[in-house]
Parts: C-alpha cells; structure tokens; sequence
C-alpha cells in the first residue's frame, strides 16, 4: 500500500478541526449479511481508535431478534477495557439502557425518525410514540451522568413518503433536543440530500434556535453526494461528522440506503482543506483494507481502493 496525502489548501470560513463520529462497527456491521465474530469487531475498534479516531460507536442493544449481527454487544463491551476513545452504544428504550449501565458504558445515543412511515418501520412506533419511548431513556441517562446523542433518520427524503418538508424535520429535531439529547446527528438515510438543501435544513434549524455547536450530520452516498453534503455543512459551522470506515454500512429498513459516507474519503477531503482531525489517514486504510477481507470483498471506499490498489 502506497501512503499519499492530498496537498492542503485551506478553505476560508471553515473549521479548523472536525470531530469524526466513526459508525461502522455498529451501523456499518448491523447491515452485513454474517455475523462478524467478537474477537473481530474488538480488534476493528481497537485498531480504529489506535488510527486515531476519538469516537468510535461500538454497538447496539437492540434486542437480538431484530438485529442478529449486534447480539454480542454483553461480549463486546468488556472487551474494550482499555481502549483510548469515546465508545457510544446505541439503545433503543429503557432494558437498553439497562444493560449499557450494567456494562459500565458512559455515552449513549437514541434512534428515531422524522417520518411515521419509517418510525413504524423501525420502531414500530408513530413519531410521537417514540419520542414518548425516548424520554425517560434520555432522563435516566443524564441523570447516571452519561452522554447521550440523539439520532434523527429520514431528515431529507423516505422511500415511502418522498420528499421531506423542512418544517417537519426542524420540528422532531427540537422535540428530540428537547428531551435533553446533548447532540443530534441529521441523518440522510437513503442519500437523497444535495447541497443546497442541506443548507436550507441548517438555516432553518438555526432560526429556530438549534446552533450548528449541537449539530452531526450523517450522510450516506447513494448518489454520490455526501461529500458534497458534508462540505455544505461545514461552511455552516458543523464540526461534527459522522462517517464509516470503508464505507461499511446501510439500512436493514431502508433497502435503498446505501453506505455511509466513507471515513476515508472524508478524511481525504479533510486533510485537503487544512482541517485536523487527528486521523491517520494511512492506518485508517490499512484497517479497512483489513476488515475487507474478514467480509470477503473490496472496500467501496474510493480512497481505500485508491492507496491500496484495490479492484472496484
């Protein structure tokens, strides 16, 4: 593997370090068709952290049923005692939570959507039912001193519904905030987002009083538009990005949500810009190259495939 960097041109207005929330050993595994046994995804997280990624969201405690691939979450955790990074867990109601706090875990975060088609999907929930299900996980969170993001899906399009209105994602956005979520990450969970309406999303939320400081953005690349998306945001003063390595990651309820916007081509626009993430770009491939081949195939990212020589 050849090492290669982008030749850094700063980008005036920007900011000057953004923070990766690195997804893929839970949202990027959830969707894999095996199961990818424990030991793995320990030594994944551990290598992710050690590339320099400072949050690495390890796993969910959704109940097995639902989510097969994540069933090891009680294995996992204890696992990685030791490792120097944020490992949020994704819970989705109160015997969720449950389990994390037993396991000692110290961030959380909470899934829900803007669209009822897609919160019945998901959740089997109306909208307003699940925010009701969230509230006292959120309570008993803050109350045990845990971090604790709020996840928003649907933000810009539903493959049942179309076009989502702006107004009504600003609306769940600050009812989910409301609940006291210290972050909420706006997801673009079948990449039907462009620009110019990811910009018209965070104007309008910071109209209403949501800052970019609060604000993730979460993107997936089904028509090529992610970075573009991300770019979009960061000239409206998002710092936090949520990304997968390798690109890993779908939807197991959205069968047109393709990858999450990869982490190393995101870390490859980054570095272009001047903008420290305090990532090595070069071991950041090298596990993903890794992780490739545990799942038998090539990592989509195109940066991965570019400084490894990989075949697409």
């Amino acid at each position: 593997m050849i090492s290669g960097l982008p030749m850094a041109v700063p980008e005036a207005g920007l900011p000057t370090h953004v923070r990766i929330h690195e997804v893929g050993p839970r949202d990027g595994l959830q969707n894999e068709k095996t199961v990818v046994p424990v030991e793995v995804k320990a030594e994944f997280i551990r290598r992710l952290a050690a590339a320099g990624l400072s949050t690495v969201e390890t796993t969910s405690f959704v109940h097995p049923k639902w989510v097969p691939q994540l069933a090891d979450a009680e294995q996992l955790v204890p696992m990685l005692d030791g490792v120097e990074a944020r490992l949020p867990v994704l819970v989705p109601n109160r015997r969720g939570l449950e389990r994390a706090l037993a396991l000692g875990v110290r961030e959380i975060a909470v899934f829900g959507s803007v669209t009822e088609s897609f919160a019945k999907a998901n959740l089997n929930r109306t909208v307003d039912e699940s925010l009701e299900m969230f509230a006292p996980v959120v309570a008993e969170a803050k109350e045990a001193g845990l971090r604790v993001r709020g996840y928003l899906s649907m933000c810009f399009g539903d493959p049942w519904e179309g076009a989502v209105p702006i107004a009504r994602t600003v609306d769940v956005s600050r009812r989910l905030l409301g609940l006291g979520c210290d972050e909420l990450s706006l997801g673009d969970t079948i990449g039907v987002a462009t620009p110019g309406h990811v910009t018209a999303l965070l104007a309008a939320l910071g109209e209403a009083g949501v800052g970019a400081e609060r604000l993730a953005v979460h993107f997936h690349d089904t028509y090529g538009q992610a970075l573009a998306n991300t770019l979009a945001a960061l000239r409206h003063g998002v710092t936090t990005v949520d990304a997968s390595a390798g690109g890993l990651g779908g939807c197991p309820y959205a069968k047109s949500a393709t990858g999450n916007l990869a982490t190393e081509d995101l870390v490859w626009m980054l570095d272009g810009l001047g903008i420290t993430t305090g990532v090595d770009l070069g071991r950041l491939t090298a596990t993903s190259v890794w992780m490739a081949g545990h799942l038998g195939r090539p990592s989509p990212s195109r940066t991965v495939r570019a400084l490894s020589h990989q075949e697409p």
